[in-house]
């Protein structure tokens, strides 16, 4: 069996990636040691006519760009080919790949059928076994899904490689910034996770914070200033109609999300001076208080089983994170580190926690196990902050706010190695992102 070893230093080997069994011998094993990421080929996939063939040179580009974007890839330029593939069902001609080392292929063909709907078919080669790696796959999509369709085609590569789940096909919900620093303008914004197709879900006429997907991606939470006073509200993605979720006078409400059950709602009600995590079922409107602390308790997130939520609170005398169980009940310090823990956000995996650190001046977006051990910084900048995690739990993304009064905010992703840290592109300034899971 041919095995290609990358390493993303030994943590990885720790914290992510286990071994599992797959079909073929091509595959990444992340291990210790560091060697030179995969080299793949994507030619243009192939069509008998105009339009089926600028279609597939975008989704061929689309899909080199998925994958050397998790720095697991790295793609062969065309003009090394020594083949060219005019025709889908061709024999690869494997020792033409071989030659300018190529280790893993991928072949598509684009066409139009009579509704003029895309097929698109594509194929995976372990260039140096001589043979195709699974099988085969046909998909269907609108003209303009043509993004979405090689996302698809990405994911698929990426998981027989590697074995692990993919992240391509996912949207992101962020605030989009604009204007000056002491008069900015927030918006709901919603792109894929490479920053393309971005759409605005609510206008700039009031601030909105902190938008949160539910667990189907198809509702977000979000605070916005609207009333004058901080309040939650969910927004139907799809339509973009939204309701007040949680409106008690006197009261502020904010920091809200999801349970997995897609059900209820953790949340920070801050009434009298004191600031506490309540839950609420959507369906009745009932709330619970959960804690009940002089101190502020913030930025819960629940675990992956929805058991345990983990918690920002000031109540050993500056922020901290802890867990307690999902109902309520005795809270566990788990951060014991030098400095300020907040954002704390829980791994779709389970195994980890997501958060942000500020230590000596700077900011931090930072990795630990859930009992608060193998800490590890993956970040460092004058104001990083609010991270969120990818559907499969490998990549991290956040804001970077550079600084003066010219400074803007931007969105940065982080693998949990803390390399390859790499700038979102957007049509603006960016702020607080939410990852969906995959789209359906």
């Amino acid at each position: 069996m041919m095995r290609y070893i990358l390493s993303l230093l030994t943590v990885l080997m720790l914290w992510s990636f286990p071994a599992t069994a797959q079909n073929g011998p091509l595959r990444i094993e992340i291990t210790e040691g560091v060697i030179e990421p995969l080299p793949f080929a994507a030619p243009d996939f192939v069509s008998d006519s105009t339009t089926g063939a600028e279609f597939g040179r975008r989704i061929a580009e689309v899909i080199a760009a998925d994958l050397t974007g998790t720095g697991l890839f790295r793609e062969i330029q065309p003009e090394a080919f020594i083949s060219r593939v005019t025709s889908f069902s061709s024999p690869v001609q494997y020792a033409d790949w071989k030659a300018i080392n190529a280790q893993a292929l991928v072949t598509g063909a684009v066409s139009v059928d009579a509704g003029g709907q895309l097929v698109v078919r594509f194929r995976l080669y372990d260039v140096f076994a001589g043979q195709e790696l699974g099988q085969g796959l046909q998909l269907v999509g609108t003209q303009d899904g043509w993004r979405r369709i090689a996302h698809k085609v990405a994911d698929q590569i990426y998981s027989r490689i590697t074995g692990e789940a993919p992240y391509f096909d996912s949207r992101v919900v962020y605030v989009a910034e604009t204007g000056p620093k002491d008069q900015r303008i927030k918006r709901l914004a919603i792109m894929d996770y490479d920053g393309a197709n971005v759409s605005y879900l609510t206008d700039s006429a009031s601030i909105v914070l902190a938008p949160r997907f539910s667990p189907d991606g198809r509702q977000v939470l979000y605070t916005s200033y609207e009333s004058g006073f901080p309040r939650i509200y969910v927004l139907q993605v799809g339509t973009a109609q939204r309701r007040v979720l949680e409106q008690q006078d006197g009261t502020m409400s904010f920091a809200p999300r999801f349970a997995p059950d897609g059900r209820r709602v953790v949340y920070s009600l801050s009434s009298g001076g004191n600031t506490d995590l309540y839950m609420m079922d959507i369906g009745s409107g009932t709330s619970t208080r959960l804690t009940n602390a002089p101190s502020i308790e913030t930025a819960p997130s629940f675990s992956p089983d929805g058991s345990r939520i983990v918690f920002e609170s000031d109540r050993s005398g500056s922020p901290q994170l802890y867990i307690m169980p999902a109902a309520g009940g005795e809270a566990q310090r788990i951060s014991f580190g030098q400095g300020r823990y907040g954002t704390p956000v829980w791994s779709p995996r389970g195994d980890l926690i997501a958060f942000t650190k500020q230590s000596k001046g700077r900011f931090h977006i930072g990795v630990m196990r859930t009992d608060g051990s193998e800490e590890r910084l993956l970040t460092a900048s004058f104001l990083d902050e609010g991270p969120t995690w990818s559907p499969n739990g490998r990549v991290i993304m956040f804001t970077r706010e550079t600084q003066g009064a010219q400074g803007s905010a931007s969105l940065y992703s982080v693998d949990i190695s803390g390399r390859n840290l790499r700038k979102v592109p957007t049509e603006a300034g960016g702020s607080d992102p939410s990852w969906s899971p995959l789209q359906d």
